[in-house]
């Protein structure tokens, strides 16, 4: 029996990849990404004095941009568009730091530094006063859930039509693999769509989260997001032959963009390799977006950037799909081997 376990999953490479990548992977990921505090923060000085004092900050404000003719309207300006972390406003006394509270580490980081300024400055924290966690998860979590269902529930619900033999029917009907699939995913969005309002509109109650900005831009990159979560999970389809494969495959696209997408630990906390790969993971710039909108009230001018880069994915992962899904309904590929019922009396063979 050992030895016939062994043969077995050696054969099976999936799950043996999964044996041996996953470890190395958490210990990559929680080596170099778990840590919580932020070294460096992104910094803007504005105001007559803004050359004198960007010189006087400690090391651990990063100063970006100086506009010695700024005002305090651009320096919330430049934090509402999450140009910089935190803004100080020289011309007055004390000095006046804005610090952006959306992005909680390094918001955290930096009242903590300016505490010890003691009077020195006076600390204001936008759009997230009380550094409350919930205000900073919840956005997150409703792209967590979109990336569930886009995955994992998209990519079972259609290895089931290979396993039921039903996927060479299709073969033979006169569509499209590109209207098949967006057929078969027009469930799943419709799902995923009232989760994510069902979703916001808890967080909001229960949590007090605001919902300060445009509620059909935070449709739109919602809608984008779900787009590139569906293509994966049609793509991971594809390359999965069981219900089984297909959560092996969904896993190891799932938890990196849990560790690695800024959610739990901050993307400039991280090692810059590891960085890297978070700004690879669609779900990073879905948090840009839902904290944008929600805590900021950004426009879609100052979020160009992400709602930008998941229109490329979406458009990228849809197009793989389509391409593997094509193949897969290619008349005269062979058929799934469907399951055989034993007739009435039939013994069946276990050798």
């Amino acid at each position: 029996m050992i030895v016939k376990e062994f043969r077995e999953l050696v054969r099976d490479r999936r799950t043996l990849g999964l044996l041996i990548m996953m470890p190395l992977l958490l210990l990559v990921i929680f080596g170099y990404a778990a840590n919580f505090y932020v070294s460096s923060i992104e910094t803007a000085v504005v105001g007559p004095e803004a050359s004198h004092a960007a010189a006087a900050l400690p090391p651990l404000f990063n100063v970006t941009v100086t506009q010695p003719s700024g005002t305090k309207a651009d320096a919330e300006t430049l934090l509402q568009g999450n140009k910089a972390d935190v803004a100080f406003v020289t011309g007055q006394t004390p000095v006046l730091a804005l610090v952006n509270g959306s992005n909680l580490f390094a918001a955290q980081s930096a009242v903590a530094a300016l505490n010890k300024e003691g009077g020195k400055v006076d600390t204001q924290v936008l759009y997230n006063p009380g550094l409350k966690t919930s205000w900073v998860m919840v956005p997150a979590i409703i792209g967590l859930i979109l990336t569930f269902i886009g995955t994992i529930i998209t990519s079972i619900g259609m290895v089931r039509e290979r396993e039921a033999g039903t996927l060479e029917q299709l073969a033979v009907m006169p569509i499209k693999p590109s209207r098949v699939i967006l057929g078969k995913i027009a469930p799943y969005f419709l799902v995923a769509s009232i989760d994510m309002i069902i979703v916001t509109v808890l967080g909001i109650v229960l949590f007090g989260v605001p919902f300060n900005g445009n509620p059909f831009a935070f449709a739109l990159g919602a809608a984008i997001f779900l787009f590139v979560t569906l293509g994966l999970g049609v793509f991971i389809s594809t390359i999965s032959q069981t219900a089984g494969q297909a959560i092996q495959t969904a896993f190891f696209f799932l938890l990196p963009q849990i560790l690695l997408s800024g959610m739990i630990f901050p993307l400039e906390a991280m090692a810059a390799g590891v960085r890297w790969i978070g700004y690879l993971l669609p779900l990073t710039y879905f948090t840009m977006i839902s904290q944008g909108i929600m805590l900021r009230g950004a426009p879609i001018s100052s979020l160009w950037l992400p709602f930008g880069v998941l229109t490329v994915m979406a458009v990228v992962v849809f197009t793989g799909a389509t391409l593997r899904f094509r193949r897969d309904l290619a008349p005269g590929r062979p058929a799934s081997p469907a399951r055989k019922e034993p007739a009435a009396g039939e013994t069946v063979s276990t050798a």
